[in-house]
């Protein structure tokens, strides 16, 4: 089990990417600890996890307060004992606009989130990863930081905000044995990218030519599934990756490749 006796706490347990997150987590052998601000939602993937034999916990959790993110760690700690790994995926998109006829209080909002979202997070959890000299975040970013996407200003912008902190992180964090890394997702085959599809098709779009249109672009020639996408992001907090720190992980199934 890639995470086997590891406590996990993942951030943003919606009905895309998240839940994945926490629910293959716990398969990997983590106990998980669940944070949205969805309370419906995320009782019903801890509810899940548990009657498959997993350990888990959810706790309502708004980002955007630090006393929030506060409260999430305390209750990883009184639940598990500890704290190991880190996943910051919870977000908001913001309006879909180009730049030109954006709001740059819209912006703020998304950055505030976003970022400064993942940075109360992680200093929730820091104090038990410096005691434990041992811990590892993972901070879930987008491939349009670096592909732009029409309308995708405000969250690439936050999320590229996103990018640039997981790297001081890495280096201000590293001298406690703490690991941190990020992603950049682009396609991901779950809820949220389905949706879009079904909103596209009834609004007159025809299905076949639009997921034709989007895996067109990708080299592996399908959408990511839902699942794969997240495995990637787990590697992180495995001890496959106790010596990675600073890195980002590209995972869209080759459509946009670093140099």
């Amino acid at each position: 089990m890639l995470l086997k006796n590891k406590v996990v706490i993942v951030s943003g347990v919606g009905a895309g990417m998240g839940q994945a997150l926490a629910r293959i987590a716990a398969a990997e052998g983590a106990r998980v600890a669940l944070g949205a601000r969805s309370k419906g939602l995320i009782e019903e993937v801890a509810a899940d996890i548990k009657a498959n034999g997993g350990e888990a916990i959810a706790v309502p959790t708004d980002i955007s307060d630090a006393k929030a993110c506060q409260a999430m760690a305390a209750a990883t700690l009184e639940a598990f004992g500890t704290i190991d790994g880190l996943v910051n995926t919870a977000y908001i998109h913001g309006a879909w606009l180009p730049v030109d006829e954006a709001d740059p209080e819209d912006y703020a909002q998304v950055f505030d989130v976003n970022c400064l979202g993942a940075m109360r997070m992680t200093q929730a959890v820091l104090p038990t990863f410096k005691a434990k000299k041992d811990g590892a975040v993972v901070n879930v970013s987008t491939m349009s930081t670096v592909n732009p996407f029409t309308g995708e200003g405000g969250y690439a912008t936050g999320k590229g905000g996103l990018n640039v902190l997981s790297r001081h992180m890495a280096n201000d964090f590293g001298k406690y044995g703490v690991r941190v890394n990020h992603t950049r997702m682009g396609w991901i085959g779950g809820q949220p990218v389905y949706d879009y599809i079904d909103r596209a098709v009834a609004g007159g779009a025809d299905r076949d030519a639009l997921v034709a249109e989007i895996t067109a672009r990708i080299p592996l020639g399908i959408i990511p599934p839902e699942g794969d996408c997240a495995k990637a992001v787990l590697f992180f907090l495995s001890d496959y990756a106790r010596v990675v720190t600073g890195a980002v992980l590209d995972v869209n199934g080759g459509q946009y490749m670093a140099p």
